[in-house]
């Protein structure tokens, strides 16, 4: 009788270790903040990407574009090669931009002051009325 007990128990004993033998133990290692960071930003620059593309696939942005003569398929393909800080700064462009304005105005009277000044400060001289100051 007690080699029978003993029997049963190692077969036990050997059935528990055949099950356990598949079985490895994970090993945990410390995952880098960049990488972290690096999926995180590469997240949100495809959400924005997308963000852009629906933008441009709104019929009112569409019929504008197609007015003005630009091709929708090289304009989804511009915006597919464009760069990943450049997806960004146009979706905060879209994002901020009042609606209806072209910015145009805004922008040559930008530059403008930026020449002026340069010119005043003498690292340019593009405007003739004025005068550096070196």
């Amino acid at each position: 009788m007690m080699t029978s007990k003993k029997k049963l128990v190692a077969w036990i004993v050997a059935a528990a270790l055949s099950h356990t033998a598949g079985l490895q133990a994970a090993h945990a290692g410390m995952i880098a903040t960049e990488s972290v960071a690096a999926t995180t930003d590469l997240v949100q620059v495809e959400s924005r990407r997308a963000q852009v593309l629906a933008t441009l696939n709104r019929a009112d942005v569409t019929e504008a574009l197609v007015a003005k003569g630009v091709d929708m398929d090289a304009a989804r393909a511009r915006i597919a090669s464009l760069s990943d800080q450049e997806v960004v700064a146009l979706a905060d462009q879209l994002e901020h931009a009042p609606a209806g304005a072209s910015g145009v105005l805004g922008t040559i009277v930008f530059i403008f002051l930026v020449l002026l000044v340069t010119d005043i400060l003498g690292f340019t001289k593009v405007f003739p009325f004025t005068r550096s100051i070196r």
